[in-house]
């Protein structure tokens, strides 16, 4: 039945007024953040868009795929997507004066896990489609609202369609991945570890995978890894959904299902995405539903706090050779360290070297660590079990404190001053926090 109603509704499309669109095709070239590649792309921009109404926005990787102009022009008049303006992105290359290709830079921009990608997109590519203007004159004026954006991609550009959404939410709210190289490639295998233990973002997700995707066994079975982040993204609460069907890594089945996926993620149209509750079972006591950063300006004097030692003087952590790895010692009745071991192991992206500017225990011997990649959250006995998002805007390359008050998360910084209100307790100084025992 769903088949039927998904082909009704393009039939229902196709005798309507179809919105249309022109094509753009044009080059960003000698990009800062990818130093000396180039990025082929097009735009699709629909005959009825008005810049006095910026337009909703598709990004999609690796180009046209799934024909999802033609999709986006039916939905769009059938009344299911706002007017939207189609993106077509190719990854970058470097290339010689002859035009041969020196480096294919697709993997280090699709499979990696920082959130380079995204500021690239940020801070180069989005700029340059908005200093654009169609032939009949009419300037590209993109809707900022992340509820209005989606990115998709297929492969390595699955992968990265999720994480660039993952570290910058306030870009893209929509994603839909297809055969998402979630493997052992640069990092994609953590990230379902690190989604079940994250803060919760607004975002509205769609897998798909064949159950036959081993595209290389060498990085490890697509279709598995696709459904381990299927369960995490479950357990941390996303409103998400997944196709699983015959098949291996190829653009056949989504380019079947792209009008049904196209239809679920922009369902309720208007409506803002928002953030749900994870089942975190350290996470989800701490936060307050509907609570977020707020900052005050001013001007602060930040004591970075690179140890940290239980209340009753017994144990101190603290950064010692590798911000990823967090030392634990042995204090004795004089404050003398003993027994020192890498013991706090934190999570990063891209194995890159975490920058760690603060700690602090809380009242059940928990170590905050506030760092580039969240506060990561430890038990007693060094696992992250729970991981905060960043104010945005926060920039750990200058001195920033972080400090627990009673129901309250604190990081200052020279310039700001940043407040959460959180179910967390202060240790009380003098006391032990109760054991956790060793599981």
């Amino acid at each position: 039945m769903a088949r039927i109603f998904y082909t009704l509704i393009m039939i229902a499309a196709a005798l309507t007024a179809s919105a249309k669109y022109t094509t753009i095709a044009d080059t960003l070239r000698a990009s800062r953040i990818f130093p000396g590649t180039s990025h082929a792309f097009t735009i699709t921009v629909p005959d009825n868009y008005s810049p006095d109404r910026p337009a909703a926005l598709y990004l999609s990787l690796d180009g046209e795929l799934c024909n999802a102009p033609a999709v986006i022009d039916s939905l769009t008049a059938a009344g299911i997507m706002p007017i939207t303006i189609g993106v077509y992105l190719q990854p970058g290359v470097i290339t010689a004066n002859d035009g041969t290709v020196l480096r294919y830079n697709r993997s280090n921009e699709f499979d990696n896990t920082s959130d380079r990608f995204a500021r690239f997109l940020d801070s180069e590519l989005l700029p340059t489609i908005e200093s654009l203007t169609t032939p009949d004159g009419r300037p590209i004026r993109l809707s900022a609202n992340p509820s209005d954006r989606m990115i998709a991609g297929l492969s390595s550009g699955g992968i990265c369609a999720f994480v660039t959404a993952w570290h910058r939410p306030d870009l893209f709210a929509r994603v839909f991945s297809g055969c998402g190289t979630f493997v052992a490639m640069r990092g994609g295998n953590d990230l379902e570890a690190i989604v079940r233990k994250h803060q919760p973002k607004p975002l509205r997700i769609f897998l798909q995978d064949g159950f036959d995707d081993v595209w290389n066994p060498l990085f490890g079975h697509w279709y598995e890894h696709n459904r381990l982040l299927a369960s995490a993204l479950e357990f941390a609460g996303y409103d998400c959904r997944f196709d699983w069907a015959e098949g291996g890594h190829s653009m056949r089945r989504a380019t079947e299902i792209f009008t049904e996926m196209m239809t679920w993620i922009w369902r309720d149209y208007p409506t803002p995405i928002t953030a749900s509750s994870s089942a975190n079972s350290t996470l989800h006591p701490l936060l307050i539903p509907g609570e977020q950063w707020q900052a005050s300006q001013g001007s602060f004097s930040p004591h970075p706090k690179l140890k940290a030692t239980y209340p009753d003087g017994s144990i101190m952590a603290g950064v010692l050779d590798n911000p990823n790895h967090l030392y634990q010692w042995i204090l004795d009745n004089e404050g003398n360290k003993h027994y020192g071991q890498a013991f706090y192991w934190l999570h990063s992206y891209d194995n890159a070297p975490l920058t760690a500017a603060s700690l602090a225990f809380d009242s059940d011997g928990n170590l905050w660590t506030l760092t580039s990649a969240g506060i990561q959250i430890c038990d007693q006995n060094g696992r992250v079990r729970a991981i905060l998002s960043l104010p945005q805007g926060l920039n750990l390359m200058m001195p920033a404190e972080m400090a627990l008050a009673d129901h309250l998360l604190i990081i200052t910084t020279e310039t700001y001053r940043y407040t959460l209100k959180i179910n967390v307790i202060p240790p009380t100084k003098g006391t032990r926090p109760a054991s956790q025992g060793q599981g």
